[in-house]
């Protein structure tokens, strides 16, 4: 048993002095195993990446929510009422209030297989402390929002019952408004002016990771430029744009200006959370029905699912990470096949020398064997190299790019094993022609 490996293992040596001595071909040679790994692995690397900021994105939209939105509408419906307004006057004409508190409530006691809702309103202020001024997105809400996005608290606490119900002037503040006004003091039970009104500091939101691919559309938006209060204090102490106010009638009195695309809903969206995946679709046509009967019948709002839009996109991308990973694998048959044409090409080259080893006593599978182990070691040289490319490929491209990749030691074995697949495959044709000459005939070429 120990002859027969030491007598392979000669022939394997054989193989390798081959390499050396042609070392220019065998690189060019391994070229293709070379490029066909590296392309392996970053479009897996790709493809991981796309896939986990589909996850992240569906852990930061929540799960089972469905996010009801405004959508701009004429008041008086469609083309055919209008028409007869102008005609019969205004008796025909329909009218919503849009997006209202009481709509929220009226959807978290009617519908059953509703968990949570949370109305959310947002206006854009100047946040002030200390002589120091910043832009910042005040946002009203319930606690049900930071559950329903899995946010956490670094400090202090959420809002009270007491406190939503009642309104006060209290606040929940993300990390880069703490960074610009509190980053040498404690800021819970602090006061921070936004608008007109003083906001009692009660809670400091975690720092959170937000892609720039994430759709606000989908309820998705950076917590750290935000200042939370309660959906009640909004109303009461900032802006409820359910009332009409006399300067603002004043106001378009005055201007020539039309009002038509200001945003008149009370509310900027209700977000909702369904009990139940396989519940979603239904609960959005019970919604949509609820709301078109409360609307007078005008389809003044939007009905977004974010999870399965998401997931719809993650099937999309998948089906285009496997269109690369298979336009990668050609590449590395394509490889296999240059070893081939070149090992060919090489027993051609060679003949004397078979011809001689099998006049001193070398078997056919001694042929082989050297031929094998010379594509062989070949793909295997390629596939590490290949290795280190395509991992650094990927970094490149993340760096570049901005393009978030991930290397998987399942993408590294599965290109390493295929590149050695390919050697032994594709090395056994020559390997075996090269086995199959007459020594006699070897020896006077």
């Amino acid at each position: 048993m120990m002859r027969i490996l030491q007598r392979y293992l000669h022939d394997i040596v054989i193989g390798i002095e081959a390499i050396q001595t042609n070392k220019l071909k065998s690189l060019l040679t391994a070229l293709g195993i070379i490029f066909g790994v590296a392309a392996v692995i970053s479009m897996l690397a790709i493809g991981n990446g796309a896939q986990q900021e589909i996850l992240d994105q569906i852990k930061m939209v929540g799960v089972n929510n469905i996010i009801i939105t405004p959508s701009s509408v004429s008041v008086s419906g469609n083309n055919e009422n209008t028409a007869a307004d102008q005609e019969g006057g205004a008796r025909n004409r329909k009218f919503s209030k849009g997006l209202t508190l009481l709509d929220a409530q009226a959807i978290e006691e009617v519908i059953p297989s509703i968990s949570k809702v949370c109305p959310v309103i947002s206006f854009n202020y100047s946040a002030i402390h200390n002589g120091r001024s910043r832009p910042i997105t005040l946002e009203g809400t319930n606690n049900h929002y930071f559950d329903l996005f899995g946010i956490n608290l670094q400090a202090g606490e959420v809002f009270s019952e007491r406190q939503e119900d009642a309104g006060y002037p209290v606040c929940i503040i993300g990390d880069n408004i703490r960074n610009t006004f509190f980053a040498k003091e404690d800021p819970i039970g602090k006061y921070i002016k936004t608008g007109d009104v003083w906001l009692q500091v009660i809670g400091v939101i975690e720092r959170r990771d937000f892609t720039a691919s994430a759709s606000d559309e989908m309820g998705i938006s950076s917590t750290d430029n935000k200042i939370f209060i309660p959906v009640k204090t909004m109303l009461m102490r900032f802006r409820n744009r359910a009332l009409v106010r006399a300067d603002e009638i004043e106001q378009q009195a005055s201007t020539s200006q039309s009002s038509s695309g200001d945003n008149l809903n009370q509310l900027d969206k209700i977000i909702v959370q369904v009990n139940e995946t396989e519940e979603l679709t239904a609960t959005s046509e019970v919604l949509s029905r609820m709301l078109l009967r409360r609307h007078n019948g005008l389809y003044d709002f939007d009905i977004t699912i974010p999870e399965l839009l998401l997931k719809q996109q993650q099937r999309t991308k998948n089906i285009f990470n496997i269109v690369l990973g298979v336009i990668a694998g050609i590449s590395l048959i394509v490889g296999g096949i240059g070893i081939m044409n070149i090992m060919l090409s090489s027993v051609m080259e060679r003949i004397r020398e078979i011809g001689l080893r099998q006049a001193i006593g070398a078997t056919r599978k001694d042929i082989i064997v050297q031929f094998l182990a010379e594509s062989t070691l070949i793909s295997v040289s390629g596939g590490m190299v290949g290795i280190l490319l395509g991992v650094g490929l990927s970094m490149t491209i993340t760096a570049i790019f901005d393009i978030k990749t991930i290397v998987s030691l399942f993408s590294i074995v599965i290109a390493f094993g295929v590149s050695v697949l390919v050697g032994i495959s594709f090395g056994y044709l020559p390997a075996k022609q090269a086995s199959d000459q007459d020594p006699v005939e070897s020896l006077r070429q």
